[in-house]
């Protein structure tokens, strides 16, 4: 009767070892086949972006009398340290136009967290002008939602049209360092 017993105790091991077997094998030949139960691949992990602290800027607002100013700190957050090179060759162009932007606004405006973001986008376009890439202004944003909408509600009527896929701009934000106004 032991010998029985140990003969099925045995029996029932081999058997859920094989079945264990093959289903470990089966579910990993699929996955190298690509096949349907195949899990996605995990995305590449993200590059930490690159900061360039820019030099503070001390500019003369465009207030009436002529008699306030502003101190400005910008820190650019960049794709990768290549782009902080390429911003570095075009830095003496960049900081003229960042000075240029920031003199043509009052104080009234930069208080107004509005106007420093309005800055911050302005900004955005002068530093990627040289690296070759365009920050659409507001009222082109306004102009291409109103455009795509248009496509959307005419897309019933044509086929899909493939969409131009453009090269991402690698200046990703500017952000205030300092910001003092006088």
């Amino acid at each position: 009767m032991l010998v029985i017993i140990i003969g099925v105790v045995l029996l029932v091991v081999l058997a859920g070892g094989g079945a264990a077997a093959w289903f470990m094998t089966r579910s990993h030949g699929d996955e190298e086949e690509g096949g349907a139960s195949a899990k996605p691949a995990k995305e590449a992990p993200k590059l930490a972006p690159t900061f360039l602290p820019l030099e503070n800027m001390v500019v003369n607002l465009a207030d009436p009398g002529g008699d306030r100013f502003a101190q400005v700190g910008i820190t650019l957050e960049l794709e990768d340290a290549k782009t902080a090179e390429q911003v570095k060759q075009y830095l003496p162009s960049i900081r003229s136009g960042i000075l240029l932007l920031v003199s043509q606004r009052t104080s009234a405006e930069l208080l107004q967290r509005e106007g420093k973001e309005k800055l911050a986008t302005d900004i955005l376009r002068e530093v990627s002008r040289p690296l070759g890439f365009k920050v659409p202004t507001e009222k082109e944003r306004a102009r291409a939602a109103a455009a795509a909408a248009e496509q959307d509600e005419d897309a019933e009527e044509r086929p899909a049209a493939r969409k131009r896929t453009e090269q991402r701009n690698p200046v990703q934000r500017v952000l205030f360092s300092n910001f003092i106004i006088q």
